[in-house]
């Protein structure tokens, strides 16, 4: 029993993170229908812009974290603003942008490995070392602070998607962008800003992630980015409460099968679970099937 329940609070930080990422993906196809594959890079960007300000060039944690979330969500906006709004404006097919999203990722990639290298480097953390000890289980300070500050975030989120104007906006774009764009909302602006905002919360969840793991490299944004996307499809892609849903259901799967079975097999059971679910579902757990209108 302790060790279930090490694995399932393990599962649960894990998972709150991929749950955090996932709303990303699902933000951005709710509104233009399109799987944002920059996403895992934005990811990856973020952790890495956080590690260079606060270990090179010695900013403090707080200034460090806000500017690398702002930098990530500044470079999610100019890839849409000049890759795919072009496309958009010619009125090709949505394959293409998806195409367009794969080729800017791996630019950004080499980019990164270019100046940085491909080394794995240690990462800062806040708490180092501290935990408590609940019933048996040890949870460290990082993992009680990433799942309350996602929580907080998720949440956050929810409220000004419903309430603020702007999101009033991006839910119009997401229902019918041209009726949208003819009452008189500025659709580049609200996708932009979707884009922005998807960027934000894979950087903070990027960097909480490396915080917990203590390590941050080239790769984390590829292996991250298929289990989020994973975790998008599985709760029902372009809903957000689904996109928790899913990314929960998938930390909670790889924590287990890495502590009951095989660590060697946590990656491989994320997407069992996927392909079980979509087989029963295949609009995910929360979807919805779409009619399509002739």
């Amino acid at each position: 029993m302790e060790f279930f329940m090490q694995q399932l609070i393990n599962g649960i930080a894990l998972g709150s993170l991929y749950a955090l990422t996932a709303i990303g993906y699902s933000l951005v196809y709710a509104v233009l229908e399109l799987i944002n594959f920059t996403h895992g890079t934005m990811y990856m960007v973020g952790a890495y812009l956080f590690y260079i300000f606060v270990s090179l060039c010695g900013l403090p944690f707080f200034p460090a974290f806000l500017l690398a979330i702002f930098l990530t969500g500044c470079l999610g906006y100019l890839v849409e603003r000049y890759t795919l709004r072009p496309l958009r404006k010619k009125n090709l097919p949505k394959f293409t942008a998806l195409i367009c999203t794969i080729g800017v990722s791996i630019v950004i990639q080499n980019v990164m490995l270019l100046f940085l290298g491909s080394e794995t480097r240690q990462y800062p953390t806040l708490f180092d070392g501290k935990y408590i000890t609940v019933a048996t289980a040890n949870i460290s300070y990082i993992q009680i602070f990433v799942i309350l500050m996602s929580v907080l975030l998720m949440v956050a989120l929810t409220l000004f998607i419903r309430n603020s104007r702007t999101g009033m906006a991006m839910r119009a774009t997401a229902q019918n962008s041209q009726a949208t764009e003819l009452m008189g909302i500025p659709v580049d602006r609200v996708v932009g800003l979707t884009f922005f905002f998807g960027a934000v919360l894979a950087a903070v969840s990027g960097i909480f992630a490396c915080m917990i793991f203590r390590s941050v490299n080239l790769s984390i944004g590829v292996t991250t980015g298929n289990k989020t996307f994973a975790a998008t499809v599985l709760g029902g892609i372009g809903e957000l409460s689904g996109a928790v849903l899913g990314g929960l259901l998938i930390g909670i799967v790889e924590t287990m099968t890495a502590g009951y079975i095989s660590s060697s097999m946590r990656d491989i059971a994320a997407f069992v679970v996927l392909v079980a679910v979509l087989i029963c579902r295949p609009c995910g757990l929360l979807g919805k099937p779409v009619r399509k209108k002739v």
